[in-house]
């Protein structure tokens, strides 16, 4: 080897040591680990939105449903149907619904009614809830052992009942509730002229027909979303403010 070639060799090994260089591959920096997403902040709108179904403005939210095996042998047994009724358990329906309450607060009712009508009560009591019309509590009349005058006293709101003998409207073939196309709505504030006694049922201490709560007014909301569902305000010959039916003797609505 010339010592001029030997010395250029020198130098080019001084070069490379100088600017950091290296006969191998250079090599690249790892990749960067993935990270896990990032859970949004409270503020963030889906973080903090609620639920669907606690943003939804209150309903009705009604059902409409044959009777089961248990509520048609609480019917039996409480003596609301037998085999004199003018309807069976297979043109029966049970209507289950939220309505507003004098507390203020929702609670669930139901009524049991003919098939015919439930449609149309779902309509009506629709309105109702949306004009907060306030009702005191709704249980179908077995829970009073068949006995209207237990479901008036305790301002109950009830629908088909087959009353037994003794009891006013007791059953017929021409009896709305008796049929299912009848309902009594807060009995205690809006009574009926009992002839009978000639006495309000089941009190007088609303029988006047000022403004009140809970109480069924000519024109108001109860008699309009009635009324314009073709029922019938009162339809006896003496003051029966509490009743609606669509039709004496019972027929279909319109």
């Amino acid at each position: 080897m010339k010592f001029s070639d030997w010395c250029a060799g020198v130098w080019v090994l001084v070069l490379l040591f100088a600017t950091g260089c290296s006969f191998g591959p250079a090599e690249t920096d790892p990749a960067p680990t993935p990270t896990s997403a990032v859970s949004p902040s409270p503020s963030s709108p889906s973080a903090s939105a609620p639920p669907a179904h606690e943003s939804a403005a209150p309903a009705l939210d009604a059902t409409v449903s044959k009777l089961d095996d248990r509520q048609w042998e609480g019917m039996v047994t409480a003596g609301a149907w037998r085999p004199e009724c003018p309807v069976g358990r297979t043109e029966l329906r049970r209507l289950e619904m939220n309505h507003w309450g004098f507390d203020g607060k929702i609670h669930r009712g139901a009524l049991v009614v003919r098939d015919d009508v439930a449609d149309s009560l779902v309509r009506v009591f629709t309105d109702l809830f949306e004009h907060r019309f306030p009702i005191r509590r709704m249980e179908p009349i077995e829970a009073y052992g068949g006995d209207d005058d237990a479901s008036m006293r305790a301002d109950n709101t009830s629908a088909f009942n087959c009353r037994r003998q003794g009891q006013a409207n007791a059953p017929s073939t021409k009896s709305p509730h008796a049929n299912g196309r009848a309902v009594d709505i807060n009995p205690m504030e809006n009574p009926w002229r009992d002839g009978r006694c000639d006495c309000w049922q089941p009190s007088a201490a609303h029988s006047s027909r000022t403004p009140g709560r809970g109480k069924i007014l000519e024109n108001g909301p109860v008699w309009r979303a009635f009324t314009t569902e073709g029922w019938i305000w009162q339809d006896i010959s003496t003051a029966d403010y509490q009743h609606f039916d669509t039709g004496y003797p019972s027929r279909p609505l319109r």
